[in-house]
């Protein structure tokens, strides 16, 4: 059973990781390359009179220290404000709110069912080890596997959109189209099928790997030997005695391929044009939008460490002999 204190215990340890990471989204934007005032203003801004550009700096508060710019940061997150991007014109938080409905309709499902598929493939290539589906299983895998996820959905755009015309090449969601229609419903994940296919192909791998891997070190194991041997059906040894502790470190791989998912967004969504926070992320890098840049930072942050510690309160869900060590 899982106790409040170690709920507790592991609450404040990534609170802790919160913090420092905090810190990083400050600090990266400003020792990145480039000028804020040219992503402001464009590359004219050096044309402009010194006179001119030191009041637009000074405006944005960007000639203050940095512990003077971080005070002022850390005092707006505490009361739920995110800055005003440079490059937009429109509070950082509104552009977000707009953003992230598209980001979790793309990435969510995309992350269950690369998961899911890639624990059920595992399985059955585990349980047919050396057959013909393991060999042809594993190979299809290491193939998408190999393939970054730029190029894959680069050949799935120039395949399917520009060729057989079967899908648009631009995935932006047209305006006024209405979500709660049954043609806007179809319209909706019409254009959301090749990234979609994207990043579940591209998240497919760890987990047939690892799936596949630890199954076959859980059905040598002896209580599963001795299921066999009593003669119990496949499919009871294969999900009752095996795929239950082989999901232990499947679990720990969802909460750290958080962070690989979400990178990968931001070059989907770039390759096909779609209004999430990854295309949004790509934009403020370009125009130096450092209110942004830490606004967007900060929601894949929350959503990395939230991922990190649901998977660190499940193990002891998923195997007794975590919860006998507790």
């Amino acid at each position: 059973m899982v106790t409040g204190r170690y709920v507790a215990g592991r609450v404040a340890q990534y609170a802790l990781v919160l913090l420092l990471a905090l810190i990083l989204n400050f600090i990266i934007p400003r020792v990145a390359p480039g000028d804020p005032l040219e992503g402001i203003v464009g590359e004219s801004g050096a044309l402009l009179p010194v006179e001119e550009q030191r009041a637009i700096i000074t405006r944005l508060g960007l000639d203050q220290p940095l512990t003077v710019q971080f005070g002022r940061y850390a005092r707006g997150l505490i009361q739920g404000d995110l800055g005003y991007s440079y490059n937009k014109g429109q509070p950082v938080r509104e552009v977000i709110g707009d953003r992230l409905p598209f980001t979790l309709l793309l990435l969510g499902p995309a992350a269950v069912l690369s998961a899911v598929l890639g624990v059920m493939l595992g399985m059955r290539a585990a349980w047919r080890r050396g057959s013909a589906t393991d060999i042809g299983l594993l190979g299809l895998v290491l193939g998408l596997d190999a393939l970054p996820p730029f190029f894959l959905g680069t050949m799935l755009l120039v395949g399917f959109a520009v060729r057989l015309d079967l899908f648009p090449v631009v995935s932006s969601i047209p305006v006024g189209i209405g979500l709660l229609s049954l043609e806007g419903l179809g319209e909706l994940v019409h254009r959301l099928a090749l990234p979609f296919a994207t990043l579940t192909l591209s998240g497919l791998g760890p987990y047939f790997l690892l799936t596949r891997s630890s199954m076959l070190g859980t059905l040598g194991e002896d209580h599963v030997l001795m299921a066999r041997a009593k003669g119990c059906p496949a499919k009871q040894v294969v999900y009752r005695h095996g795929l239950r502790p082989a999901l232990l470190p499947v679990a720990t791989l969802f909460g750290l391929s958080m962070g690989f998912i979400l990178g990968g967004s931001v070059v989907v969504e770039t390759v096909f044009s779609y209004p999430g926070l990854g295309r949004l992320t790509y934009d403020a890098v370009l125009a130096r939008d450092f209110p942004m840049l830490q606004g967007v930072f900060l929601v894949f942050t929350i959503a990395v460490i939230g991922a990190n510690l649901l998977a660190d309160l499940t193990h002891p869900l998923l195997d007794p002999r975590v919860r006998s060590a507790r």
